[in-house]
């Protein structure tokens, strides 16, 4: 038995150069490999006379007047006879892509005044964090995260809070480099897990909007964003409230 693939091109005959006949494609189909036969008969045929009169295995049997049965084929098997061949292989399994994974921290005090900015969204509270930029603690973990999985250091390093002109930052402006350095590496984000940790405000009922903005920043689908919340259980600086604690993890495939 052999994988086959119905014929879907018109075939012609030509002599010369110029078109003789063409050829009903009806019943015709393309040999591929692998092949499969019961080896002491495929021997015996290689060793007789007829071998040098076919281009396939199946070509032996079928001189011989044994019958071979046709099993379906596949598009994507792809036989290496020519140089381009194998380029139109290696076109159709694309580049190597393997999973590198960062994670990210970040903290910010509670400041009076300021407004509270959490993964690119404005929660209503009494108090903002305290920060160069806009001090978005789920953002610049998320960064960090996505920088560690690319190897290529932390947020500080990319957006110093010693320059000026980061000063009150939107941060969306730096995962929206994060997602850049991405593309621009020949990857894709796989998915990004960001937890808020505070006692207050309450994350849950901004959770969904977080995952939607940060989606947008990193264009990629929502599913492949996750945003949630949890309390430190009064215990250490969030407990007592004095600030807003995040954790990330992202997951990236680059060549």
């Amino acid at each position: 038995a052999i994988p086959a693939v119905p014929v879907a091109d018109t075939i012609k005959r030509a002599r010369d150069g110029i078109i003789t006949d063409t050829v009903p494609r009806t019943d015709l189909f393309r040999a591929q490999t692998p092949q499969g036969f019961r080896f002491g008969i495929l021997r015996d045929l290689h060793r007789s006379a007829t071998a040098a009169d076919a281009t396939d295995d199946a070509a032996l049997l079928e001189l011989a007047g044994h019958h071979v049965a046709i099993v379906p084929g596949s598009e994507d098997n792809i036989k290496l006879t020519y140089k381009e061949d194998l380029v139109r292989l290696e076109r159709l399994i694309g580049p190597t892509l393997l999973p590198r994974t960062g994670i990210g921290y970040d903290v910010h005090a509670f400041a009076e005044n300021r407004p509270l900015i959490l993964c690119g969204v404005n929660v209503p509270h009494t108090r903002g964090l305290a920060g160069h930029s806009d001090a978005d603690v789920g953002i610049h973990a998320l960064c960090d995260a996505i920088y560690g999985a690319l190897a290529e250091g932390d947020i500080g390093r990319h957006f110093p809070p010693s320059q000026n002109q980061w000063k009150d930052a939107d941060s969306a402006r730096f995962l929206i480099h994060a997602g850049e350095r991405i593309r621009q590496r020949g990857g894709m984000l796989v998915n990004a897990d960001v937890t808020l940790i505070c006692e207050r405000p309450k994350i849950g009922p901004h959770s969904e909007t977080m995952r939607a903005r940060l989606a947008e920043l990193l264009k990629v689908d929502i599913d492949r964003i996750s945003v949630k919340a949890t309390t430190s259980e009064r215990l250490g600086f969030t407990g007592r409230e004095e600030g807003i604690a995040s954790q990330a993890c992202a997951t990236v495939l680059v060549p």
